[in-house]
């Protein structure tokens, strides 16, 4: 299968390398460009591109708001979204991630890691820059106190709370991807199947009501998951 992808970036130049890259390999096409956000925007609709490849820093609309607008559940276009960027701890990445980006990769991680951050995208999987994987984590997460559920009220009927419960075994895969280990790492070291963790990575999604690994991540260092592996 051929994976479609849309490349927005204002630096022409940029975005002439990142075709050269993709174009050699043989399960990608890049089916678009944009110059800045609102071109992106209109391209993802009129293309619907599997993946889009955005920066952050574009003129008439950021990367964060394209991405934000791309993945809200009205969209109609819904691509998986790649941040890149050249700045290591923009104070823009978390939202991104937040609003539920596959990855956050930089530009100068090399044409290896652009690949695998498109066709990790592609699988439902994600990809951070592995330089500053948990590093980023822990700087956005201790930008600000935990996300703690919100005290039950006495009212009558049930009381809602925000999200499912994990099991101590979800609780564990969580703190490992929260530390940027892969499915397969996460098996050898809790010695059970990739395919099992995959399931477990997948009922950690529903239970947190986050879209991919990346969410699972934020999430684990907010509510202190991470620290128990």
């Amino acid at each position: 299968m051929t994976i479609r992808v849309l490349l927005a970036d204002d630096q022409d130049m940029v975005r002439r390398g990142m075709r050269r890259i993709l174009e050699h390999q043989p399960d990608v096409e890049v089916v678009g460009e944009a110059a800045d956000g609102v071109a992106a925007l209109e391209a993802a609709d009129a293309l619907r591109p599997d993946v889009a490849l955005l920066d952050i820093r574009m003129p008439r609309l950021d990367g964060l708001e394209v991405t934000r607008r791309l993945l809200a559940p009205e969209s109609a276009a819904n691509p998986r979204v790649v941040i890149v960027t050249t700045f290591d701890l923009d104070e823009y990445v978390y939202p991104a991630l937040r609003y539920g980006a596959s990855g956050f990769l930089l530009k100068r991680s090399g044409p290896a890691l652009l690949v695998e951050a498109v066709r990790a995208a592609m699988a439902g999987d994600s990809l951070i820059s592995p330089s500053i994987t948990v590093r980023l984590l822990r700087h956005v997460t201790e930008a600000a106190p935990p996300a703690r559920p919100a005290p039950a009220r006495r009212a009558a009927g049930p009381v809602a709370v925000p999200f499912e419960p994990l099991t101590k075994r979800e609780l564990e895969i969580a703190a490992l991807v929260a530390e940027g280990l892969t499915n397969a790492d996460i098996a050898a070291q809790t010695f059970i199947s990739a395919g099992t963790v995959k399931t477990h990575v997948a009922n950690i999604q529903r239970k947190l009501g986050v879209r991919n690994r990346v969410g699972i991540a934020v999430r684990s260092w907010e509510l202190g998951y991470a620290s128990r592996a």
